[in-house]
């Protein structure tokens, strides 16, 4: 009586080429630090801020760069988010080098998209400065401001001293143009190294 083979081991899936450019960091385990976590999770909410359709935009690039075996649809890349412990509800699950691999990559494509409106507000900042005038006087520039502390306050668990720093409007905003700035580094060429590679400042011996 033939015996039926045992089936066929499937191969792992191979990483997207797109994530070849970033360089594994050498770090002990394939869990991402802390403030790899916390970094990835505030730029995608400034995009969010900056992009009404941001959540949908992020999920869209996924597909489109073949990342969707990392960023599996709207509740993964929720609880991909929710891997950053200043979160309301943060997941105990770890991040994995690929999975911010893909969040690096897919920050960096809508960066790039977002260029013209991140230069604008970047300057209307600085022209407001020179001038010794609010943001208020920059209705783009407000808008952005306000939704990203409306979006902070709400996701963000309040009991948290990383969340505590920020309880003034002062501070969330000057939270918010430094995330700008980062975004306008992410847009460029070698966006998603730089960005990447600030990710793990101090945490590769």
């Amino acid at each position: 009586m033939p015996v039926d083979s045992p089936p066929a081991s499937q191969p792992l899936p191979q990483p997207p080429l797109v994530l070849d450019a970033l360089v594994n960091p050498g770090l002990p385990s394939d869990d991402c630090p802390r403030r790899a976590r916390i970094q990835l999770d505030l730029l995608l909410l400034a995009i969010e801020a900056l992009d009404l359709g941001g959540g949908e935009a992020m999920l869209a690039t996924a597909r489109e760069l073949a990342l969707e075996g990392l960023v599996k649809g709207r509740v993964h890349l929720w609880l991909l988010r929710g891997t950053n412990p200043m979160r309301r509800y943060s997941q105990r699950r770890p991040l994995q080098i690929e999975e911010a691999k893909a969040l690096v990559i897919i920050i960096c494509t809508l960066a790039r998209r977002l260029t013209v409106l991140v230069r604008q507000l970047l300057v209307g900042y600085q022209q407001l400065s020179d001038k010794q005038l609010s943001p208020e006087h920059h209705f783009r520039l407000a808008d952005y401001l306000s939704r990203f502390r409306s979006h902070f306050r709400a996701r963000m668990n309040p009991r948290r001293a990383g969340v505590i720093a920020y309880s003034t409007d002062a501070k969330l905003d000057e939270l918010a143009l430094q995330l700008l700035q980062q975004l306008l580094l992410c847009s460029g060429v070698l966006g998603p190294q730089r960005l990447w590679s600030s990710l793990f400042d101090g945490e590769v011996s």
